[in-house]
């Protein structure tokens, strides 16, 4: 089972178009794992809920695959969209 970190993840899936934004997100509590509030250091893992709070509508996803490297075309494979 492949581990990540929550900010690398963030930006691996394209959720949050850059490292430093995703970083910058969970410093500021926008990002929730499993409920919680999570640092951008979290390890992300298979069947964790993500919760992002940016913008308008929050962005629930539940993560399905944890891969070092995505394309464009793949980069959603490794999630899906709850709400």
């Amino acid at each position: 089972m492949s581990i990540m970190r929550l900010d690398k993840y963030l930006k691996v899936t394209r959720l949050i178009k850059r490292r430093t934004i995703a970083n910058e997100a969970c410093d500021a509590g926008r990002v929730f794992v499993n409920g919680k509030e999570a640092r951008a250091s979290y390890d992300v893992k298979e069947n964790d809920i993500i919760e992002i709070h940016m913008g308008a509508k929050p962005l629930k996803v539940k993560v399905l695959k944890v891969n070092e490297y995505a394309t464009k075309e793949n980069a959603g494979d490794h999630y899906i969209v709850i709400e």
